[in-house]
């Protein structure tokens, strides 16, 4: 069998593609001394490092030529492209082929504080939201293992940038991606796509986080954390308060069009305008399940506006909104027809309302923990719906309200049973006989 004499700084950049991506090279033997011939990783059939393609990786030179170069050359039979620890100035989009894995160093998402590992430093289209992504991906490709960070984003002066990753096609994939101060995060669709991954994605995202349309067969969205935090940090630029105030302001973290069966997993948004929102676009609107979601100091932690008939299944999940005028956790206007069933989910701080429904359809709690500790003086109650059914079952109400449940005109049918509450369940009841109020432990009267 053949030796190949490997520095040991070109061995252990092959280490991490291989812990990245999954490589095995059965045998492989290196030398501890420089190797005088000059291996590059382009010898090993499918790799190619970007800086054999005279990319360099200093932060000033721009990268952005020597990159696309190792893309398309990775593109013709497919294979991985390789971005050692560097930072890599990138000053326009990068298209990657189909076939094609853009790798760097990390095998999780990063903090900013310190800025290491494979940095992609991008200052293309300030000021030009509209135009194309930093990273075009089609059909059967992926990025792992990079940083994203946007140098000339200035935290008391924010502009738009355009989508950080624009997504269309069959089958691709985001994964162990941090994302420093994006404007725009994660865009799939509206194209035709289906069956996009996006996991372990981490990161701050100033105006939208993730949004998703035009998918046709079950999108995965796995382990995706947006919060301030990676760009409070000083070396990065970053200033607590007013990254903070501007994500409140702005950020609609997970946005839903068109996307049948999308399954959502273990997903939270710290602070936020809207944490997750549901909307009709041109090529339709959602249906899906929703597992172990949060949002936290948020406006409105879910908005939905329009959804498929068959509908949403939220389960485990957590929501805590108490910023802007009239903060309310779940907020579902008339315009919104179908199915919303919460499973086991908890809803706590100091919101105005947890839930307000205009839903023309069937909405649900089963085994939920409803509270509030806003204090002003005309208090409003958790719960209110004036449209659709309703079915509130085996839930708990904490703290003191001046109502619980407000049944008001319009509910077509509401079934109230077998809920528990801190001075019992105060339900208040405009729909009379419309309402079956059962087993529900008795409120107990100033």
């Amino acid at each position: 069998m053949k030796k190949l004499n490997i520095s040991r700084r070109h061995f252990l950049s092959k280490a991490a593609i291989i812990g990245s991506g999954g490589l095995f090279i059965s045998s492989v033997s290196f030398d501890e001394r420089e190797n005088k011939s000059g291996f590059c990783l382009e010898s090993v059939e499918g790799i190619f490092n970007v800086k054999d393609f005279n990319a360099k990786g200093n932060g000033k030179d721009d990268d952005t030529s020597a990159i696309q170069t190792t893309l398309e050359t990775a593109g013709k039979n497919g294979g991985k492209v390789y971005l050692p620890p560097g930072k890599y100035l990138v000053s326009k989009s990068l298209q990657v082929p189909a076939g094609v894995s853009v790798v760097g160093i990390a095998n999780n998402p990063q903090y900013s504080d310190p800025l290491k590992g494979s940095i992609v430093l991008a200052i293309g289209d300030r000021n030009n939201e509209g135009g194309p992504a930093l990273f075009e991906m089609g059909s059967c490709c992926s990025v792992s293992g990079l940083t994203i960070y946007y140098p000339e984003q200035v935290a008391d002066n924010i502009q738009p940038y355009p989508w950080t990753f624009h997504l269309q096609g069959n089958d691709n994939t985001i994964e162990n991606v941090t994302l420093v101060n994006s404007y725009n995060g994660i865009n799939i669709g509206p194209e035709p796509n289906v069956r996009h991954r996006i996991r372990s994605v981490y990161g701050c995202v100033l105006r939208r986080g993730l949004k998703v349309d035009g998918c046709t067969d079950i999108g995965r969205i796995d382990n995706v954390q947006f919060h301030g935090h990676w760009w409070w940090a000083k070396n990065v630029g970053g200033n607590t308060d007013l990254v903070n105030d501007f994500m409140i302001n702005n950020l609609e973290a997970f946005i839903f069009g068109r996307t049948d069966w999308e399954y959502v997993n273990n997903t939270f948004v710290f602070p936020t305008r809207i944490g997750y929102r549901f909307i009709k676009t041109e090529k339709g609107n959602c249906n899906g399940q929703f597992v172990g979601i949060g949002a936290d100091r948020a406006q409105r932690c879910i908005l939905i506006e329009s959804i498929q008939y068959m509908g949403l299944l939220l389960t485990n999940g957590e929501f805590v909104a108490f910023e802007g005028n009239n903060p309310i956790q779940i907020e579902i206007p008339e315009t919104c027809v179908g199915n919303v069933r919460f499973v086991n989910c908890a809803f706590w701080g100091p919101a105005k309302q947890n839930v307000v429904s205009h839903l023309k359809g069937f909405l649900s709690f089963s085994d939920c923990f409803f509270s509030s500790t806003y204090k002003f003086e005309n208090q409003l109650p958790l719960i209110e719906a004036d449209n659709g059914r309703l079915q509130i079952r085996g839930c708990s109400f904490g703290g003191e309200r001046k109502g619980d449940i407000q049944l008001n005109k319009g509910i077509e049918y509401a079934i109230i049973s077998e809920n528990t509450g801190t001075n019992g369940v105060w339900i208040i009841n405009h729909i009379e006989n419309k309402a079956i109020l059962n087993n529900n432990e008795p409120y107990l009267k100033d």
